[in-house]
C-alpha cells in the first residue's frame, strides 16, 4: 500500500484569497494490485479534512484507488476570497471538475463516492446528474432533512478559531466538540486529530478558514427562529429532489443517536429514490468516523459487492 504525497488539482470559479489559480487538495492511497480504472472518491464533513478517511483508504486501496480531498477552505486547499462561496454549490463544482478530470484521466474509469455529513450533500448534489456518472453512494450519517438543533449545535463552535499553547491541548478540545464520534482508543482519537491542527509560532490552531462558518452563521442568525426554519425545510425540498433523482446503488451509514438525521428520516431513505440499504451503528451519534472494523467493514462489503 503506498499514500502518495499531498496533491493538488486546480479549479476555477471563486477565486482565492491568495490571488493565484485555486488549488483543492487530495491524498491517494493505492495498492500494486489495484484496479486503477475503480476510484473510491471520499469527501469530508464540514469542519474536518481529507485525512479523516486514513483508515478506511487503506482497506479499500486493496482493490481501487483511493482520494480524499480537502474541501475548499479546509486542510491544505487554498481559502476563498468571498467567505459567502463557502456553500455547498461552490463545493459540488469544484467536485465536479475533479470528477470530470478523473474521467480524462482514465476514460473507462469507475468513480464511487463516500461521503461523511457535508460531503454526503456535496455527494448528492453530484449522484442526481446523470452525467457525472458516479457508480455508488455511500452516505456518512446525512440526508436530505438536517435537524434544526443539531445546526444550533455546530453553529456553538464552528468559526470560533481557538489556539492552544499546546498539541495535547489543541487535541483535547477537539474532543470536547466531538463526543458524537462515539468510543475511540486514545490512539484513534489522536490519529483523528492531529491532522486538524497548524502549529503557528508556538501556538497550535485549527486547519480551517474561520470564515467557513460566515454563510453557515448567516442562515443560523437570520431575523427569527421561525423564519430561519423555513430556509430549512425550502432546503429540505431541495434536497429530497436531488435525493429522488439518484439512481445510483446507496449505502446510507447512521449512528444509532445522531441528532442530524434522524431515524425517520433515515427509514424514508430506504423508501424513495435509490432506496437505500441502511446501516446503523450503536453508541454512535453524528458522525461515525469510519475507523471503526464495523463500520469499515459495512462500507467495503457494499462497495466490492459490485
Amino acid at each position: 500500500m503506498q499514500a502518495n504525497q499531498l496533491q493538488y488539482f486546480t479549479v476555477g470559479g471563486a477565486a482565492a484569497t491568495t490571488g493565484a489559480p485555486r488549488r483543492l487538495a487530495y491524498h491517494e492511497w493505492s495498492c500494486q494490485a489495484a484496479d486503477l480504472r475503480s476510484v473510491v472518491l471520499c469527501v469530508h464533513g464540514l469542519s474536518r479534512q481529507a485525512l479523516d478517511f486514513n483508515t478506511l483508504a487503506r482497506t479499500l486501496c486493496q482493490r481501487s484507488r483511493v482520494i480524499a480531498v480537502d474541501v475548499a477552505g479546509r486542510g491544505h486547499s487554498d481559502w476563498l476570497a468571498d467567505p459567502m462561496g463557502y456553500q455547498i454549490a461552490t463545493y459540488a463544482g469544484d467536485l465536479a471538475a475533479f470528477v470530470a478530470h478523473l474521467k480524462a484521466q482514465t476514460p473507462d474509469v469507475r468513480i464511487d463516492w463516500v461521503g461523511t455529513s457535508m460531503g454526503g450533500l456535496i455527494g448528492m448534489a453530484l449522484a442526481a446528474q446523470p452525467a457525472v456518472g458516479l457508480r455508488r453512494l455511500v452516505l456518512n450519517d446525512v440526508g436530505p432533512v438536517i435537524q434544526w438543533e443539531a445546526l444550533l449545535r455546530i453553529g456553538t463552535y464552528l468559526g470560533l478559531n481557538p489556539s492552544f499553547d499546546s498539541e495535547q491541548s489543541a487535541v483535547d478540545y477537539l474532543a470536547t466538540i466531538s463526543s458524537g464520534f462515539g468510543p475511540h482508543t486514545p490512539e484513534q482519537w489522536r490519529a483523528l486529530s492531529l491532522p486538524l491542527l497548524r502549529e503557528r509560532d508556538g501556538r497550535w490552531w485549527l486547519h480551517y478558514d474561520p470564515a467557513i462558518a460566515v454563510p453557515f452563521k448567516a442562515m443560523t442568525a437570520s431575523a427569527d427562529e421561525a423564519t430561519a426554519r423555513q430556509i430549512v425545510q425550502a432546503g429540505e425540498a431541495a434536497l429530497w429532489g436531488l435525493y429522488d433523482a439518484i439512481k445510483a446503488p446507496t449505502l446510507l451509514l447512521r449512528g444509532e443517536m445522531s441528532d442530524l438525521l434522524t431515524q425517520a428520516t433515515a427509514l424514508e431513505m430506504t423508501r424513495r429514490g435509490p432506496m437505500a440499504q441502511l446501516v446503523t451503528f450503536a453508541g454512535v451519534g453524528h458522525a461515525p468516523t469510519l475507523v471503526a472494523d464495523d463500520q469499515v467493514a459495512a462500507v467495503r462489503d457494499f462497495l466490492w459487492s459490485a
